[in-house]
């Protein structure tokens, strides 16, 4: 009896291949259209549930960026509130201030977008005003008066009691950060649980119908088999992909009029899904890859900057404050004037946002003698560094190489400050400066903390830093990485040699100028 049905099917099916489907199905069953229209929509309502999950888990990470980009305001306040009360220099408090009041303009944007974000989230909204109540607490009735104290009374400003009550509210602070991420992850995992289960039982029930279908198609006949169920199961089996996750499902554009009407639609669908995924990603990628352009790009700015404004500013107040023979004003003046063009040709080339991103570093070539460049660059920084003694030896020869002084004067100057920053109690730090075997030998000694040697191996990494910042050490972690990139670009090589407690030597070699 089976192969009867079957060849009836078949007779049936060939003598109405050109009828459109919704005759092929009033002649088999106007129930089995039912059911497979339900099919098709429990299978649409899955991917709107799987859509739906994916804009709740957008919205989630919208906001964990924007409470991130608050505790990150947050701890530039505390950074440089307490940068500011601490700070013993006059210039050093101005740049805590001026970093103090950019964050407080900074606070009020991240705390609207934090706010705007968890408007329809009722379980976050009194989290997100608590944290905005305490963070400008925290500005108008600690910060401030603490900075109108300070000018009044540093000691006072300084006390261990008014030190303890900014951590306090600093804790309570973080605190609610960590609430309002807390909240949002478990807000984020039950609303795509949610949506899991609803794709789920969708699906479950669009194969119930199928199967159901199915077993129709067997009382009405073979011809209904030929011409509904199979195109309709390979749509649901691609629906099936789709709400699984698969964008990339396609179905055979044939058949009936009316099906290949709906796999077309369904093919333009995945399509549209598939665009619009690719262009999240690619979204989310450049969002990545400008927030990390542009923390590299002012960690650099405020990392190579401040060896030639401090040189300018120390220098400078000297002249100020004492009486110099004119010998020794015009010396002075003369470090600030070679100070002052490498401040400007560095401000130049990290304004070069593109040549930052593309890695390239452009050298001036000119012979000269790093030697005298090593005893300037040390007669600054020691004047900035009184617990530090340097002693410098360049020999008789002349170290003459050919690069571009200032980059090279960069390199030396980082070490120079290594050295001075990983040995706080002071001591000796030795520069030799040597000609040897056609190479000029740059080696700066210290007398400080070493490097662990589980962390030598990444030392010249961008922006690894050890346990410098649990060690209370400043710094981004990028001035060995760009040294090594200077030095290399003089066809050099760079290295060092230290051990955990008995100090750090540097050394960088450059080929001697023919």
């Amino acid at each position: 009896m089976p192969g009867v049905f079957e060849r009836l099917g078949e007779r049936l099916s060939r003598r109405t291949g050109s009828l459109p489907l919704l005759s092929r199905l009033l002649i088999g069953s106007t129930v089995l259209a039912v059911l497979v229209g339900a099919a098709f929509a429990l299978a649409l309502l899955a991917v709107s549930d799987l859509r739906s999950s994916t804009n709740a888990q957008a919205h989630s990470k919208d906001v964990s960026t924007a409470t991130l980009e608050l505790e990150r305001v947050v701890n530039q306040l505390q950074s440089s509130l307490l940068g500011f009360v601490n700070s013993g220099a006059q210039a050093q408090r101005r740049d805590y201030l001026a970093q103090w009041n950019q964050a407080r303009r900074d606070l009020g944007g991240a705390l609207v977008r934090l706010n705007k974000l968890v408007a329809s989230q009722p379980a976050q909204v009194a989290t997100a005003g608590e944290l905005a109540d305490n963070t400008r607490y925290y500005v108008q009735y600690y910060g401030l008066p603490l900075m109108a104290i300070f000018k009044v009374s540093p000691q006072v400003a300084r006390a261990p009691d008014t030190t303890r009550e900014g951590i306090r509210q600093i804790s309570v602070i973080r605190g609610g950060l960590s609430d309002l991420l807390a909240n949002e992850d478990r807000i984020a995992s039950q609303s795509e649980g949610s949506a899991k289960r609803e794709a789920t039982r969708a699906i479950t029930s669009a194969i119930a119908a199928l199967v159901l279908a199915a077993a129709l198609l067997v009382l009405f006949g073979i011809f209904v088999a030929h011409g509904v169920v199979r195109p309709v199961r390979t749509v649901a089996a691609g629906a099936s992909r789709v709400a699984a996750g698969d964008l990339s499902t396609r179905l055979p554009e044939q058949g009936a009029a009316e099906l290949h009407e709906l796999t077309e639609a369904f093919n333009a669908m995945a399509r549209s899904l598939e665009h619009g995924k690719r262009e999240l990603e690619a979204q989310n990628e450049e969002l990545r890859q400008s927030e990390r352009m542009k923390s590299e790009l002012v960690s650099i700015v405020s990392h190579e900057l401040r060896t030639p404004l401090s040189g300018i500013l120390g220098y400078s107040s000297l002249l100020l404050k004492r009486e110099f023979d004119e010998e020794d004003a015009r010396r002075y003046l003369e470090v600030i004037n070679a100070q002052g063009h490498r401040l400007s040709s560095l401000v130049e080339e990290f304004l070069d946002v593109e040549r930052v991103e593309a890695g390239r570093i452009e050298l001036k070539e000119q012979v000269f003698d790093l030697g005298r460049l090593l005893e300037d660059e040390a007669r600054v920084l020691g004047s900035e560094a009184p617990r530090h003694k340097f002693d410098v030896e360049t020999g008789d020869r002349p170290l003459s190489v050919l690069g571009d002084p200032d980059r090279l004067a960069q390199v030396y100057a980082n070490l120079l400050a290594n050295a001075v920053k990983y040995s706080p109690d002071g001591g000796l730090i030795e520069v030799r400066g040597v000609r040897d075997d056609g190479v000029v030998r740059v080696q700066v000694r210290d007398e400080g903390v070493g490097i662990p040697l589980e962390h030598q191996a990444r030392i010249f990494t961008k922006f690894f830093r050890a346990e410098a910042r649990e060690s209370g050490f400043a710094g981004t972690g990028l001035g060995l990485a760009v040294s090594r990139d200077i030095v290399e670009a003089h066809g050099g090589r760079i290295g060092f040699t230290s051990a955990p407690g008995a100090g750090s030597s540097f050394w960088f070699e450059l080929p001697v100028a023919s």
